[in-house]
């Protein structure tokens, strides 16, 4: 047999008295695709790190092809054949897609080649995906694209993979798959970190399951269940989802007429959209990512008000012409699918990223209360089970997962009237999951009206009462989950609904 790709042992790195890996140990073999599975915080995307360069372990060794290797950078890692898609992106903003990628190849290579390998590689593997665009424009789904575009242009002997259908839709992520199977095929090795259990059984031939920093388990994934990787896990299985029949109020939010023009020439116009939210309800919206989403979302929350003023109403008063901050004293609270850079400050603590959105320990003349505002993200960290060293700890110092717990619990701690959600269980843990998911139904039987944007069916189907589809920036009518189908949601995020624009451009082409 032959030597493995990979090869971990006794690898240990603490941050402070915090030890995020304990003596771990795995090896991945040539083509074989493995997975590392654990909470939020279990220190996998840490171990990742190590792997590429990016974190120097405290102890233990790694060994490539059957001999020691020492990765000291990203660099080292690329001279090596390591490819990673990170789950925080590491993009420019400023830059265009392909210029972005260009950083990351050799000088020897042309910027056109880059754009037309981009073109190549999105094509072949079903990633859409426009070189030109500067980052900045584009939706986390499409950013996420763009990551595993770099990582494949790489031709890479491993892959390390941090969520990557956290924000991809069923039919993309099953793209991705075959993209994985056709690459393991060659012999590339890939180590996929997933806290959705199902690709895991799907996709993986090996799994190792950390738990507080050490290896609990490994196993054959292709002979478990999702019930037993859970409890190998979190020790049990996630609670089910309880619900009761929506007791619907008053109209909340709404939008008549909604149309913006985007931004600049990268942008999706936003045409006619009609919404209604009431109290004690939750809709989604579902959709393919960078199909208005973001522009929507912009628009409700505030963060874009160039809207007609009467074109979006809350409680029957207009709001277009409103900033987010006059917004939310009305009761309605927003949380961005960007966890890093808009939902928190990085560099800034949990409790100063309060201030963001929450205001209750300002004081007269612009006084801030430190103790208040401690007390109070104590609260939303013990509350919703955030790992964190407390409420001084950084943004930045938090797994993704649990930085998502952390902004969400902020929004649902401030008891909103309207909560406008996307994302909502990006990259969280089953546990975590079903805990955020849970708090969004006692929110509407609370009386909040919610409004959440995912790229996730399934997590739409359990938790919406009504469904939309955006596609192309227009909103198709709604349907009750209960009458839904996912080949029908699936249809009309292609735009085929009655109206819809998949259904003009098919009569166009058939009349042509």
């Amino acid at each position: 047999m032959s030597a493995p790709r990979l090869e971990l042992r006794h690898i240990t790195k603490r941050y402070g008295d915090v030890v995020a890996n304990d003596d771990v140990g795995l090896a991945v073999a040539p083509g074989e695709i493995h997975a590392i599975l654990g909470e939020n915080g279990a220190g996998k995307s840490t171990l990742m790190k190590v792997v590429y360069g990016a974190v120097a372990p405290d102890a233990g060794e790694l060994l490539w092809d059957g001999a020691p290797a020492a990765i000291q950078s990203p660099h080292d890692a690329r001279a090596l054949g390591i490819a990673m898609v990170f789950q925080h992106f590491s993009l420019f903003d400023s830059l265009t897609v392909a210029e972005n990628v260009w950083l990351g190849l050799s000088r020897t290579v042309s910027l056109r080649e880059v754009v037309e390998g981009i073109r190549g590689k999105a094509a072949e593997y079903g990633l859409d995906l426009d070189p030109d665009r500067p980052v900045h424009v584009l939706s986390v789904g499409e950013r996420q694209r763009v990551e595993i575009v770099r990582a494949l242009l790489a031709n890479p002997r491993l892959l390390i993979l941090d969520e990557p259908t956290a924000v991809l839709t069923p039919q993309a992520a099953e793209k991705l798959f075959e993209t994985l199977r056709k690459l393991a095929a060659t012999g590339c090795s890939i180590l996929y970190i997933s806290h959705k259990l199902h690709e895991i059984l799907a996709l993986c031939h090996q799994c190792t399951v950390l738990r507080g920093g050490r290896v609990v388990a490994s196993c054959d994934p292709t002979r478990e269940s999702t019930a037993s990787l859970s409890r190998m896990m979190i020790g049990a299985e996630p609670p089910r989802l309880e619900r009761r029949p929506a007791n619907v109020g008053p109209l909340a939010l709404s939008a008549r007429g909604l149309a913006l023009p985007g931004h600049d020439r990268f942008g999706v116009a936003l045409e006619d959209v009609s919404l209604d939210v009431h109290a004690g309800e939750i809709v989604g919206i579902a959709g393919v990512s960078g199909n208005g989403q973001q522009e929507l979302l912009a628009a409700l929350s505030g963060e874009d008000p160039r809207a007609d003023a009467g074109a979006i109403q809350l409680f029957g008063q207009p709001i277009g012409r409103m900033g987010a901050a006059a917004r939310r004293k009305r009761g309605l609270h927003f949380v961005p699918e960007e966890r890093l850079g808009r939902g928190a400050v990085p560099s800034l603590s949990l409790a100063n990223n309060m201030l963001l959105t929450r205001h209750e320990a300002l004081r007269a003349f612009g006084w801030i209360d430190r103790a208040a505002l401690r007390h109070q993200a104590s609260g939303v960290l013990r509350r919703y089970w955030v790992k964190a060293s407390g409420p001084a700890a950084a943004a930045r110092s938090l797994s993704g997962g649990n930085l998502q717990k952390y902004i969400v619990g902020r929004e649902l701690d401030a008891v909103p009237k309207v909560l406008v959600v996307a994302q909502p269980t990006w990259g969280v843990d089953v546990g975590a999951a079903a805990q955020i998911r849970a708090e969004l139904v006692a929110l509407r039987d609370a009386g909040c009206a919610v409004l959440v944007v995912s790229e996730e069916l399934e997590e739409l189907f359990a938790l919406a009462d009504r469904l939309h589809v955006i596609a192309k920036g227009r909103l198709s009518p709604s349907i009750g989950s209960a009458e839904a189908s996912v080949e029908q949601i699936g249809e009309w995020m292609s735009g085929l609904w009655t109206g819809g624009p998949g259904q003009a451009a098919a009569l166009a082409g058939g009349a042509r």
